[in-house]
């Protein structure tokens, strides 16, 4: 496995990715979220308070596994990493739609876990052209050996 993960504090970030409002749209049906300033442009510009549909909280967070396959190296062979879960998950920025996002993992600790590892990882969703990002988190991802 590629070393850069085993370095807590080297940011690791991934490929942006275009949010466009047939992507928000099929992460509504999927949630069964269709509050209008998600799904309907010309009603989320005339009433919503940011001039236009904007991605749920939830979308941008549920890309942080996407946003793994280009940032952080692949697990070896016989390696699971599996979702602990979250801790301090904030939506800081609204992520406009034609907005483009990319993930930014910082390894803040790995420590033994039963069988595995433990990795705490700080999270960013970025916004491009934002200083402020969309969401940011601790995310705890256990690493488990399959038995060959």
């Amino acid at each position: 496995m590629n070393d850069r993960i085993h370095t807590p504090g080297t940011p690791l970030i991934s490929d942006w990715i275009d949010v466009d409002q047939p992507f928000i749209d099929r992460f509504a049906d999927a949630i069964l979220d269709h509050q209008f300033i998600h799904v309907d442009p010309v009603r989320a510009k005339a009433e919503g308070p940011y001039g236009g549909t904007i991605a749920h909280g939830f979308l941008s967070l549920s890309l942080l596994t996407h946003f793994t396959h280009t940032a952080l190296p692949r697990p070896a062979a016989g390696v699971v990493e599996i979702n602990y879960g979250f801790e301090k998950v904030r939506f800081l920025a609204p992520v406009p739609v034609g907005a483009r996002v990319r993930g930014k993992f910082t390894l803040l600790s790995q420590e033994p876990k039963g069988a595995g590892k433990l990795r705490r990882f700080s999270v960013e969703v970025e916004i491009e052209g934002n200083e402020k990002p969309a969401m940011i988190a601790e995310w705890l991802v256990l690493v488990m050996e399959g038995e060959n």
